[in-house]
C-alpha cells in the first residue's frame, strides 16, 4: 500500500534534487505540493488507477512551473528510475520505462511550445515599441512646452559653456531678476562664491558628456541682500548623433525649508538632559569621519552602558538618577574634548565616544580606561554618595571599507559581550565571534518559518548490534534545507533553538515525524522494524506537557510504544529543575524505551541511575574517539571507557557507543562489553525510505 506520506516524502526528495537547477517563482512549500501532485498522477498511471497520458502531463507541468533547465529532466529520470520501484511494489520495468519516456516527451514538447510562444511575444513587442516611439516623439515637444511654462520649478536652458538661452517665469521669481537680465547671463552668476567651484565642476562634467545628471544645493544673494537657497538638478541633453548638446537646469527654491532645518538642527543635535551630543549629532559626526578615507586613517567607537543604573532609579528615584547621568556625561565630555573625541548620549544610561582619528586600538583602550576611572570616582548627590561603573564595547578599525551602521552594530554586539563578562569590563571587537553571533541570530529568526514551511526533514543514523551486525535501531537526526545556507546539520541550529525556547516545538515536530516513519516501518517490516530513537534536550525534558505530547503523537501515528526510544541527557535527570522519576515511570509503563546519553558527566548522579527504568546507556566523547587510532590506545582513555562501560554493566544496562568510525574501534569496544554502536561504522545517515530498503534487503 502506497500512503500519502510516502508520496509526500518522495516529492520532498525530488524537490531537493531539482530545486537548485532553475529559478522557480514559488515558495518551497508550493513547489513540494506541485511535485506531490505530479507523483500522484504518475503513480496512478503506473498502477493503472489513472488513464494513460499522466506522464506526458507531468513532463509538461515541470516546464509550466519554470523547471526548464535540461538538468531537471536528467535528474528526474535518474531519481524515478532508481527509487520508484521501491515506492511502487510490483512495478513492471517496461511500464516504468514507457512512462519515463512519455515524461521526457512531455517535457521536450512543452519546452518547444514555450520557446515558440516567447519568440512571438518578442516580435509583437518590437512592433509595438516602434509605434510607441513614433508617437512619443510627436508628443514630447508639446509636453516639454507645457511643463516649461507651468512648472513651479525654475527651468533654464543653458549652453555647454554655461550661458543661459531660455528661462521660464518661475526662474525670474526665484532669483528676483527679469527675464531679460537672465537670458544671455552666465549660470555661474547665480551662486555665491563659496558654491562657484562646485557648480563649475557639475557643469563641466555634464558638458563633457562624463555624466548625465548632477545635483547641488546652492545659495544666491539677491540684490536686496536676501539669501536664496536652491536645490539644483542639472541634466545633459544629447543631439541626434549622441554628442553633448545643451543643459537643462531645474531650480527648486528651498529657502524656507533650509531656514527651518537650520533651526531644528540647532535644537535637535544635543541631548536636553546632559548637554552632550545626541544620537543625531553622533550619526552626522560618524558619517563625516568615515567620508575622510585617507590611506591608513582609523576610527574608534566605544559603546558605554552604566552597570546597575536601573537600581539607582528604582531605589533613589528618577531625579537622583538624572543627576547621576549628568555627572557621568560631564566627566565623559571633559576627557574626550582633550582627546579630540566626541561624547554622545544614545538614550537611557547608554553613551558613545567617537574617536574620529584613532591612533590604534591601544590608544583607544587607554582612553576607555581613563574614562572608566573618571566614571567610577564617587559623586555626592544630595545626601547620597554614589559610585557608577560601566561596561564598554570597543571597535577600532581602518576607515576604508567601514560604514556607520556596521560600526554601531559591532560596538553594540561587543558591549553585550562585555556585560556578559561582568561589571566594569571592556571588550575589544572580535570579527570571528561577531560573525558567529550574527549567524546565530539569523538562524534563530528564520527557524519558526522553517518549521511552518517544511524546510526541515529527518534522517536516521543506524544503530548496529556488534554480535550479529544487524541494524536494530536508528537515531533521528533533524536537518534543515536552508534556502541561503544550504543543508544544515542539527549541530548548526539545535543549540540556537535551545537558547531561544524553540527547542520544545522543534522536539515535538521531530517526534511526530519519527513516529510516522516508524509506524510505517512497523507496518511493512513487522518484527524486523528498527526501534526509532529521538534525542530530547534538557529544556524539552523539563516541559510539563511532554508526557501528554508523546501520548498524543503515538495515538495519532499508531506507533506501538515499544518501537520508540527516548534518549535523555544525564544532566537533565538530576539538575534540581524538577524530579523526572515520575515522568520516566509513566513512559516505562507505556512500553517506551528510555536511554541516557552524555553518561558520566556528573559522577554524583551515576548511582541514582540504577533506580530509574532505563533500557540502556549511551557513551561518547573524546576518550571513545581516540580508541579509533591504529596505535595502542592511551591507557587513560582505555581506563575511562572501561569505567563507564563497567558502571553501566553493574547497573545491568546495555551500552551503546556513539561516533564509532572504524573496525578497530568497534572491536576494542566489543572487548570492553559494548553491545550496540552507532556512527559511520554502523552506517551513514539515511532517509526513512532508505532505512526501510536497507532492512528489507538484509532479511
Amino acid at each position: 500500500m502506497i500512503t500519502r506520506v510516502d508520496r509526500l516524502e518522495f516529492a520532498q526528495r525530488w524537490k531537493r534534487e531539482i530545486v537548485h537547477t532553475s529559478y522557480v517563482p514559488l515558495a518551497r512549500a508550493d513547489i513540494v505540493q506541485h511535485l506531490a501532485d505530479c507523483v500522484d498522477r504518475l503513480i496512478g498511471e503506473l498502477t493503472g488507477a489513472s488513464p494513460p497520458g499522466a506522464a506526458l502531463d507531468v513532463g509538461a507541468e515541470l516546464v509550466q512551473i519554470h523547471f526548464t533547465n535540461p538538468e531537471v529532466l536528467s535528474r528526474t529520470l535518474r531519481l524515478f528510475a532508481a527509487d520508484l520501484p521501491a515506492l511502487v511494489p510490483g512495478l513492471r520495468r517496461d511500464r516504468l520505462f514507457t512512462a519515463l519516456g512519455d515524461l521526457a516527451a512531455g517535457f521536450a514538447g512543452r519546452l518547444r511550445e514555450q520557446t515558440f510562444d516567447e519568440q512571438e511575444v518578442i516580435k509583437q513587442a518590437v512592433l509595438h515599441a516602434r509605434d510607441a516611439a513614433e508617437e512619443a516623439l510627436r508628443a514630447s515637444e508639446a509636453r516639454f512646452r507645457a511643463v516649461f511654462t507651468a512648472s513651479a520649478l525654475g527651468i533654464a536652458v543653458v549652453t555647454r559653456d554655461g550661458v543661459i538661452e531660455e528661462v521660464n517665469a518661475a526662474m525670474t521669481r526665484i532669483f528676483r531678476r527679469a527675464e531679460a537680465d537672465l537670458v544671455g547671463a552666465a549660470v555661474f552668476e547665480l551662486v555665491d562664491d563659496e558654491w562657484l567651484d562646485a557648480l563649475t565642476d557639475v557643469v563641466t562634467e555634464l558638458a563633457a558628456g562624463d555624466a548625465g545628471h548632477g545635483f547641488l544645493e546652492t545659495r544666491f544673494t539677491a540684490s536686496d541682500g536676501a539669501h536664496v537657497w536652491t536645490r539644483l538638478s542639472a541634466s545633459l541633453v544629447r543631439d541626434a548623433g549622441g554628442e553633448p548638446g545643451y543643459l537643462v537646469l531645474l531650480y527648486e527654491d528651498i529657502t524656507d525649508r533650509h531656514m527651518l532645518q537650520e533651526q531644528f538642527r540647532r535644537q535637535a543635535t544635543h541631548d536636553p538632559l546632559t548637554g552632550l551630543a545626541n544620537r543625531t549629532q553622533l550619526q552626522t559626526s560618524l558619517d563625516e569621519a568615515l567620508e575622510r578615507t585617507h590611506p591608513g586613517r582609523r576610527v574608534g567607537l566605544c559603546y558605554f552602558d552604566l552597570d546597575g543604573f536601573k537600581a539607582v532609579n528604582d531605589s533613589l528615584g528618577h531625579p537622583i538618577g538624572d543627576r547621576l547621568l549628568r555627572q557621568v556625561a560631564q566627566r565623559l565630555e571633559v576627557v574626550t574634548q582633550d582627546e579630540g573625541a566626541l561624547a554622545a548620549r544614545m538614550g537611557g544610561d547608554e553613551f558613545v565616544v567617537l574617536v574620529p582619528d584613532s591612533q590604534g586600538a591601544t590608544a583607544v583602550v587607554d582612553l576607555v580606561e581613563r574614562l572608566l576611572r573618571e566614571i567610577t570616582r564617587p559623586v555626592l548627590i544630595g545626601s547620597h554618595e554614589l559610585s557608577a561603573s560601566a561596561s564598554v564595547g570597543i571597535v577600532e578599525r581602518e576607515v576604508d571599507g567601514t560604514d556607520a551602521d556596521a560600526l554601531l552594530r559591532d560596538a553594540d554586539i561587543t558591549l553585550y559581550r562585555a556585560k556578559r563578562d561582568g561589571r566594569a569590563q571592556w571588550v575589544l571587537f572580535d570579527p570571528e565571534r561577531n560573525a558567529a553571533a550574527r549567524h546565530r541570530f539569523w538562524l534563530s529568526a528564520a527557524l519558526p518559518a522553517a518549521l511552518d514551511q517544511n524546510e526541515l526533514f529527518v534522517e536516521y543514523e543506524p544503530v548496529q548490534r556488534l554480535e550479529t551486525g544487524k541494524l536494530v535501531a536508528v537515531c533521528a537526526n533533524v536537518r534543515w534545507d536552508h534556502e541561503e545556507f544550504g543543508e544544515l546539520g542539527a549541530d548548526r541550529f539545535v543549540e540556537v533553538a535551545e537558547e531561544t525556547g524553540l527547542i520544545t516545538r522543534l522536539g515535538s515536530w521531530v517526534l511526530e515525524q519519527v513516529c510516522r516513519h516508524a509506524a510505517r516501518w512497523a507496518e511493512r517490516l513487522g518484527d524486523d522494524a528498527p526501534v526509532a530513537a529521538v534525542n530530547l534536550s534538557v529544556r524539552h525534558c523539563r516541559d510539563p506537557e511532554l508526557v501528554a505530547d508523546v501520548q498524543g503523537i503515538l495515538r495519532r501515528t499508531g506507533l506501538p510504544p515499544r518501537s520508540l526510544a527516548l534518549c535523555l541527557p544525564e544532566r537533565a535527570l538530576f539538575d534540581h529543575q524538577g524530579d523526572p522519576v515520575d515522568t520516566l515511570e509513566i513512559f516505562a509503563e507505556m512500553g517506551i524505551r528510555l536511554v541516557v546519553y552524555e553518561f558520566g558527566g556528573d559522577y554524583r548522579g551515576v548511582g541514582r541511575l540504577r533506580h530509574l527504568p532505563l533500557s540502556g546507556i549511551r557513551i561518547d566523547g573524546p576518550h571513545l574517539d581516540r580508541l579509533a587510532e591504529p596505535t595502542d590506545p592511551d591507557p587513560l582513555d582505555e581506563h575511562l571507557v572501561r569505567c563507564a562501560v563497567g558502571a553501566a554493566q553493574l547497573m545491568d544496562f546495555p551500552v551503546i557507543a556513539g561516533g564509532v568510525r572504524t573496525e578497530l574501534q568497534a572491536r576494542r569496544l566489543r572487548e570492553f562489553g559494548v553491545s550496540l554502536v552507532q556512527g559511520p561504522y554502523a552506517g551513514e545517515l539515511a532517509s526513512a525510505l532508505e532505512i526501510e530498503q536497507i532492512v528489507a534487503a538484509s532479511r
